[in-house]
């Protein structure tokens, strides 16, 4: 403890022993030598993300075109998000490479949706724009974090860090409910340009009468897509200043150990 009752910022120099260091090239030796019965590349998780990003793939080569084989490659590819980590841990094949691929894929999925949303609604182009820029930022720090501060998952968050952020990848329901609105929201928006047809709320409400069925999907999604970003913005500011804390604490030890030099 400092004089001022404070924690000592160099007593937090420590690991916490959830991360050994793995010399690079001793990985990638690793990985190259692995057997056919333990081979990471081939984890029934990891195929399921492989099936993933194919899928994904394919709703980009139909989205300018073909609505339908799009949405339905689009969708299929967004819910195995949430049966690859379930198969994961049931099967004992959780793996860093497959929860880095997952990320990875949910984030390059959804942003080539956004920029596609970009070109089709030119006066939001600003706004798709910056949801691309806070999911990846956002992601990436708290990713970088998690591995500075030696955790094993970036989903691994504690209470005492953030509430917000330990209720969000903590409780499964409440993940798949902010992931799922949150695509929802952009697919109502992509099928927005395509769908014309009104269903026919005209009868019972006059001021309705225009409203297609991705339009009314849209609505309620728009709201927890506004909240998914919410969370994506305290991800940032928790993640900044725990990579700030962080340098604190290796500069009051390095100053220490020059003192102890000096």
């Amino acid at each position: 403890m400092t004089k001022n009752g404070s924690a000592n910022p160099s007593r937090k120099m420590r690991r916490r022993g959830s991360i050994d260091v793995v010399d690079a090239k001793v990985a990638v030796d690793l990985a190259t030598a692995q057997t056919y019965s333990e081979n990471v590349f081939l984890f029934v998780p990891n195929l399921i993300g492989y099936t993933r990003v194919i899928l994904a793939g394919l709703s980009l080569h139909f989205m300018s075109y073909h609505p339908k084989y799009c949405t339905l490659a689009y969708v299929i590819s967004c819910l195995l998000d949430a049966v690859d980590g379930q198969v994961a841990r049931a099967l004992g094949q959780t793996s860093k490479f497959g929860a880095v691929l997952d990320m990875v894929t949910d984030r390059c999925t959804t942003s080539c949706l956004l920029c596609y949303l970009s070109s089709t609604y030119p006066n939001f182009a600003l706004v798709f724009q910056f949801l691309i820029a806070l999911d990846f930022a956002s992601h990436y720090m708290h990713m970088y974090s998690s591995l500075v501060t030696g955790s094993r998952s970036h989903k691994l968050v504690t209470s005492e860090v953030s509430r917000i952020l330990w209720y969000y990848y903590n409780d499964s329901r409440t993940l798949f409910f902010m992931c799922a609105g949150n695509e929802l929201f952009f697919v109502s928006l992509y099928l927005m340009n395509w769908v014309q047809t009104p269903i026919g709320l005209g009868v019972y409400f006059p001021w309705l009468k225009d409203l297609t069925w991705p339009e009314l999907v849209a609505i309620p999604s728009a709201f927890v897509c506004v909240g998914k970003n919410i969370i994506n913005l305290v991800q940032l500011w928790k993640a900044s200043k725990i990579l700030v804390g962080v340098d604190l604490a290796e500069r009051a030890h390095a100053r220490e150990v020059q003192a102890k030099k000096e």
